[in-house]
């Protein structure tokens, strides 16, 4: 991945997580100059107090919005790794796709001019539609002249090298998953700190007292488990997905060489048959001086 354009990519990630808990605490101010005014309401009329708790609960957007409120700075940093968690796996759907890995009359041409013997038309043709297998080709392509088994080499080592390209993109799927539980944990331990804190102040604190610390401490783990499984469950998926695109890619290639390969056996096997047939020669034309000496002697 570009360094250059994941720390853009980060910052505006950043910048909209801020904007949002920007926004969310903006909402909380009008909502608190309004509960004075609206506790007259309340109790003059508690048959629809009562029908609004009847009402399912979390199922509301204000509510959603209210726990992210809620998560405070923890919460702010779980939010924006969700933002590079959605990022990412956008950006892996759209790459991680047989046709992106593999066009589709790419192996088909290639082979075509290999036949052929157009070398450097298969290695323009490469050059001219990058991706997982036109690299693997070029790889082999450019060293054709040294045989099949340098060839195989070098489209081997460039396999490898393009998957852990792949690989080393969706790890950052894995970080996400590893961290969000991990800092939800961490402002969780320090939510319920800071609910037993009350105890320096009264020696004796109600229940009532200590619920909303302790539910503020609770949300900053579920939302980082909100955030850890999908972004487990698509590493998992695109994993699965680059081995069997990697797979596939690479048993393409060899089809794209098969035929060099049986022209290069039957080279070799005329060769040899050549060597053999000059030995022959050489043995029986020795021979033959031999006994041209013997009768001459």
């Amino acid at each position: 991945m570009n360094h250059g354009w994941f720390h853009v990519r980060a910052a505006v990630a950043l910048i909209a997580c801020l904007a949002v808990m920007t926004a969310l605490d903006a909402q909380e101010g009008p909502t608190g100059e309004g509960e004075g005014e609206a506790a007259p309401v309340a109790a003059a009329s508690p048959q629809s107090e009562e029908e609004t708790g009847s009402a399912a609960p979390g199922t509301s957007p204000s509510e959603l919005m209210e726990l992210l409120r809620t998560g405070g700075v923890v919460g702010g940093l779980i939010f924006l790794l969700s933002l590079t968690m959605v990022y990412l796996i956008i950006e892996q759907l759209l790459s991680i796709r047989r046709g992106a890995l593999m066009p589709a009359d790419l192996a088909k041409s290639v082979h075509q001019q290999l036949s052929e013997r157009k070398l450097s038309e298969a290695q323009h043709q490469c050059q001219m539609q990058p991706c997982f297998l036109s690299n693997v080709l070029s790889a082999g392509l450019s060293v054709v002249d040294f045989g099949y088994q340098d060839v195989e080499k070098a489209m081997e080592d460039t396999a490898t090298e393009q998957a852990a390209r792949l690989f080393r993109k969706i790890e950052y799927l894995h970080l996400i998953g590893t961290l969000a539980p991990m800092l939800g944990l961490l402002g969780t331990v320090w939510g319920m700190i800071t609910a037993f804190m009350e105890f320096e102040s009264k020696a004796n604190p109600a229940v009532s007292e200590l619920a909303p610390g302790i539910y503020r401490a609770l949300v900053t783990t579920m939302i980082g488990l909100t955030v850890a499984v999908p972004a487990f469950a698509a590493f998992s998926i695109f994993r699965n997905r680059i081995d069997e695109l990697v797979a596939e890619a690479s048993l393409t290639a060899e089809h794209v060489f098969v035929d060099y390969r049986r022209d290069e056996v039957r080279r070799k096997k005329k060769l040899k048959e050549k060597e053999k047939k000059r030995t022959n020669d050489v043995v029986d034309r020795i021979a033959s001086d031999v006994h041209e000496r013997e009768q001459h002697g």
